[in-house]
């Protein structure tokens, strides 16, 4: 979807776009760039929980409370709330074993898929899948 302006973003890459760019490939800080300027960022709220849970288990470290970061991150992209409607929800639950077993990433690529919006991720199980447009 090379000409699309709207992407669906993996929780690590709001995390390393934020913390550590340097992680990004070149390919995803491109389209992220093309994003900001097109119709935006899609920042699934599941990845809400999964940062919080990250800064409480002291996996992600910040120098702000986390609700200040939240904000930080937040306008520091075009960013684009989505929530988990009925359909992403039961898609979730549909999505093979092979996509990944972990509630978060099924709800994050059930996104893409309901929206057919590209997902930008480094994760390996959804990149492989084939079921996903994905970019990375």
């Amino acid at each position: 979807m090379e000409g699309d302006d709207v992407i669906v973003v993996d929780t690590h890459v709001i995390l390393w776009d934020a913390l550590k760019p340097e992680l990004l490939s070149e390919r995803a800080k491109q389209v992220i760039a093309r994003a900001n300027e097109g119709d935006g960022i899609i920042f699934c709220e599941i990845s809400l929980w999964e940062i919080a849970m990250l800064v409480q288990k002291e996996r992600v470290c910040i120098e702000a409370s986390y609700q200040d970061f939240i904000q930080w991150v937040f306008l520091s992209n075009k960013y684009q709330y989505q929530g988990v409607t009925p359909e992403i929800a039961e898609l979730s639950t549909q999505l093979p074993k092979e996509i990944n077993k972990d509630p978060a990433d099924r709800i994050i690529a059930a996104t893409s898929l309901v929206q057919k919006i590209p997902l930008v991720t480094a994760d390996t199980n959804l990149r492989r899948s084939g079921m996903l447009t994905t970019i990375w």
